[in-house]
């Protein structure tokens, strides 16, 4: 029975997971190539995802999390109650909220102290992003974002450059992605796998990744395509970029896992409020009530999370 308990846990936080997250990594990509087919950019991101999942367990000794579950043990016996947490976070997905997979997934294994560091981490990443690139697109918006200069993009026959840029920042997006949320899928799972279990949780992300890419991201996907220019190629570009060096900063920083929810929020408020306020300052509190709504989505997350890891701790007795 304990064994279906991990590969159950295992398969739905898979999918909870990367359905919940995918708006973080993949978000902008699928809305500025929608007239791409889904298979071709499943294909890619397919890719990129098996390069970074192989050459995490042999490089780690099996360890596909990046020594990020190293202090979360894989609990021994695994009450069913554990379910709890992937179960809520697929709920939550479904009905469009993005909440922090970190917390939802990780906080019913980790102690105290580690759920502190790891919303220490957050809030710290969340401000950063925010601050960031709200100082970046004051420099940046009237150039690369007001829509002068996106005619002036399409006139110039430069999008074949941002089409390449775009495609390698995505990928290096979506493997740092990968190194810090490996630990929210597979902490159901054995901290060193065997080639069978490497192998078997492949392809089930695999296909994970199949149904959200033909789905198109499902509902979660709003929250990127009503942010401004997310459908233009060379913004999303940016965005990826900016993301990606915030987490591959993470990554070094140390293997503590943080919400990257947190961080591509933080990255998105501040890029809109730029925006906003350099090319529609008319419009300012339509995008402070616009970002409120996304941040209390997000907290609506962590204080689930918060009450199911107090449930569980309170039914170990």
């Amino acid at each position: 029975m304990e064994q279906y308990i991990f590969y159950l846990g295992f398969i739905v936080a898979a999918y909870a997971v990367i359905a919940n997250d995918v708006i973080q990594t993949l978000g902008t990509f699928m809305t500025s190539n929608a007239n791409v087919k889904w298979w071709l950019l499943w294909g890619f991101a397919g890719s990129v995802l098996t390069v970074t999942l192989v050459y995490g367990w042999y490089i780690n000794g099996g360890d596909v999390s990046y020594g990020r579950l190293s202090n979360i043990p894989l609990p021994d016996p695994m009450p069913w109650w554990y379910l709890l947490a992937p179960i809520s976070l697929m709920v939550i997905t479904r009905f469009g909220i993005p909440a922090s997979t970190t917390f939802m997934i990780l906080s019913v294994f980790s102690s105290s102290q580690l759920i502190e560091k790891m919303i220490l981490k957050s809030v710290f990443g969340y401000a950063l992003a925010f601050v960031a690139a709200f100082v970046l697109y004051l420099f940046l918006t009237k150039k690369f974002e007001s829509p002068a200069s996106i005619r002036l993009m399409d006139k110039k026959k430069q999008r074949p450059f941002w089409i390449v840029a775009q495609w390698f920042s995505t990928g290096f997006l979506w493997s740092q992605w990968l190194i810090q949320d490996f630990a929210n899928i597979f902490v159901f799972l054995p901290r060193q796998l065997s080639l069978y279990e490497l192998v078997f949780s492949l392809a089930l992300i695999l296909l994970i990744m199949a149904y959200i890419f033909n789905s198109k991201g499902g509902k979660i996907q709003g929250i990127v395509n009503q942010k401004s220019n997310t459908q233009h190629i060379r913004s999303a570009t940016i965005i990826d970029a900016c993301y990606a060096l915030l987490l591959f900063f993470f990554t070094s920083v140390n293997t503590i896992p943080m919400s990257t929810t947190w961080a591509f929020i933080g990255i998105l408020a501040g890029r809109e409020i730029a925006i906003s306020y350099r090319l529609k300052k008319g419009e300012l509190k339509k995008t402070y009530k616009m970002l409120v709504n996304d941040f209390a989505k997000v907290n609506m997350g962590l204080f689930v999370s918060i009450l199911i890891a107090y449930l569980i701790q309170f039914m170990k007795g």
